[in-house]
């Protein structure tokens, strides 16, 4: 290859390279980690319609959604389903105060500066990116929620475009 061919073929591959990140499905789609409790949301937000910001009490109020800690699921299930094997697992460790360690299902680069309160408080609906979850038994990551997602979303409903809405 000549040398006025490899200059022009380098920054095609950069803008290339650079496209595939933005652009290209999430390999975290359809990922779907084991929780130390197998926690079924169809039966908690599907069938008996808890609400998101029950247990996600930070999503109107913070950048993060926050994850419930034990005492929120001990509201119900001091007295629900005792005698299941998960939930005396669940009963025992706030017994002992030991924290449950939930894996994090949508997990976003830690440049990226993504803000709940302000999706929630504009009106953007938690399914439009973690998808039906009143329908999962386990919760997967159902959209890329990469770059080029979240850009083509904000154009599609007129939010700002320029990066530093999102990224420090």
């Amino acid at each position: 290859m000549n040398k006025k061919a490899l200059k022009l073929s380098v920054p095609l591959i950069a803008i290339a390279a650079v496209a595939y990140l933005i652009f290209s499905p999430s390999k975290y789609v359809g990922y779907s980690p084991d929780q130390p409790i197998p926690f079924n949301h169809k039966i908690h937000a599907g069938d008996n319609k808890v609400d998101c910001r029950y247990c996600h009490t930070g999503v109107e109020t913070g950048a993060h959604a926050t994850v419930p800690n034990t005492s929120t699921c001990m509201n119900c299930h001091s007295m629900v389903a005792t005698e299941k094997p998960d939930i005396k697992f669940l009963i025992e460790t706030y017994q002992k105060k030991q924290p449950l360690e939930w894996v994090k299902v949508h997990d976003l680069p830690d440049h990226v500066q993504f803000n709940h309160s302000r999706h929630i408080q504009r009106g953007v609906d938690c399914s439009q990116c973690h998808g039906n979850v009143a329908e999962m038994v386990k919760v997967k990551q159902v959209a890329s929620l990469n770059m080029g997602y979240c850009v083509n979303c904000h154009r599609e409903n007129n939010a700002p475009t320029d990066c530093s809405t999102c990224h420090r």
